[in-house]
């Protein structure tokens, strides 16, 4: 293992016709706030990359991050540094808010291959009547699953040649898919953010300013975290206007519309017909599992709401080349009818007064609608809007309007998709058989060997 700059092993390639590739290899030497200093200097001198690691070696990164990332404002220096940070123990809606961001790298825990039988609820009252309405939910969660995967057993028995251990996980995927709908938002999960300096410190700029006190007391955490992990990027001062702003935002945060239309509607007058004519030849000729140029986002957008269940809205969340808005967890809208119908007798059952006790306890705890969203399921439905171009909505669609994919959110991709071949006569490239079980989600998981 490397022990100084000297015992790095960096990968070179010469360039055919003249110039090199060099792959820098960090080792445990070279830090985020190092490698951001070699990318800065990189740009304002033409001396090469070894010539830039002798100065670092010399001078360390410390002094140099604190005058011009810090001091002078070189944001962009910001961008050359990556962090991992891990979040554990937090609720969903402190999750979401996070993730809230075009930039956001990272991965959270999924409902629909874990047990969270055994997940902490969160309960941000902190009283008892909030602490038996979530162990209530979690009894009723562990309750569901047993009869929901014998019944998808039943439904869907296993064929010839399926190997036994794969199908036994594709039904248990199954059984989650649908009993994922009857854990509260507050059920407490994991997730890991990969960013850099710069948009770590952008992010938290808002989230001190959350409307929820969980996420307020999260980002203070991380910006300690940060501040001892990268001590010399995490020192700007800001303008208290600035501030003051970020409170204004927190006011305008949550996207809630009652009358959002149940199914989803495309709006299409911001499509340059004549200028999408121009690319005829790049839609046709377009092979499967291939993205559109970029470019062609230039034909415009197309805004479009929709109703999803908060669950599937924390997987259309992860398409951060959409512009979306977060939605307010309310009762609202209902539960969506897909887990409704999906529910083996025995549940279903005893559904319908299950959730009119949480409505009413909900009611009776007299607390803010963004407390709210801790208690209500993931099963109900969220009032959802986002903006896109071409190129990134047919992505969207394309990816959900599969068989692996939720069939909640399988089933407003596949709306919007038909919406864009009718209305443009464009041919998407997605599943033919969205709605088939197909044993192979049992080999979606990623395990350890």
């Amino acid at each position: 293992m490397a022990k100084n700059l000297t015992d790095l092993r960096h990968t070179s390639v010469d360039i055919k016709g003249g110039g090199e590739v060099i792959i820098l290899d960090t080792g445990p030497v070279i830090d985020a706030e190092a490698e951001a200093m070699l990318q800065a200097l990189h740009s304002r001198s033409t001396g090469g990359l070894r010539s830039h690691l002798k100065v670092l070696a010399k001078k360390g990164a410390d002094n140099f991050m604190e005058k011009f990332y810090v001091g002078y404002g070189h944001h962009s220096i910001g961008d050359c540094g990556d962090t991992t940070i891990f979040i554990e123990g937090v609720s969903m809606p402190a999750v979401k808010a996070v993730q809230d961001n075009p930039l956001f790298r990272g991965q959270e825990s999924s409902t629909r291959y874990l047990d969270f039988s055994r997940q902490p609820f969160i309960d941000p009252t902190g009283t008892d009547e909030g602490k038996r309405l979530l162990e209530r939910q979690r009894q009723f969660y562990i309750d569901a699953q047993e009869p929901t995967r014998e019944s998808l057993k039943k439904l869907h028995p296993k064929n010839t040649g399926e190997k036994e251990s794969i199908y036994i996980k594709a039904i248990g995927a199954r059984t989650f898919d649908i009993t994922r709908s009857l854990l509260p938002a507050g059920a407490s999960t994991n997730f890991a953010w990969h960013t850099d300096l710069r948009q770590a410190a952008d992010k938290l700029l808002f989230l001190m300013h959350h409307p929820l006190s969980e996420v307020r007391n999260i980002a203070s955490a991380i910006k300690e975290a940060l501040q001892k992990h990268h001590p010399h990027s995490f020192g700007h001062d800001i303008p208290e206007e600035t501030e003051t702003y970020q409170d204004l935002i927190a006011e305008y945060y949550y996207y809630h519309d009652p009358d959002c239309p149940e199914k989803p509607t495309v709006n299409f007058d911001n499509i340059d017909r004549n200028e999408l004519k121009k690319f005829d030849e790049l839609f046709k000729k377009r092979p499967p599992k291939t993205g559109l140029p970029k470019f062609v986002g230039q034909t415009g957008t197309l805004d479009i709401q929709y109703r999803l269940d908060y669950g599937s809205f924390r997987d259309i969340q992860r398409h951060r080349a959409i512009n979306q808005r977060l939605p307010l967890l309310t009762t609202e809208l209902g539960f969506n009818q897909w887990y409704l119908d999906n529910f083996p007798e025995t549940v279903r059952e005893k559904l319908s007064d299950h959730l009119k006790m949480i409505e009413q306890t909900i009611d009776e705890l007299q607390i803010p609608r963004e407390l709210q969203q801790y208690f209500i399921p993931i099963g109900y439905n969220t009032s959802n809007r986002f903006t896109g171009d071409l190129p990134s909505t047919v992505y969207m669609v394309e990816i959900r309007d599969s068989r692996f994919v939720h069939p909640t959110l399988q089933k407003v991709a596949h709306s919007i998709g038909q919406q864009i071949t009718r209305e443009l006569k464009i041919r998407l490239n997605v599943d033919p058989e969205p709605n088939r079980f197909d044993v192979k989600r049992g080999e979606q998981d990623i395990i350890v060997k």
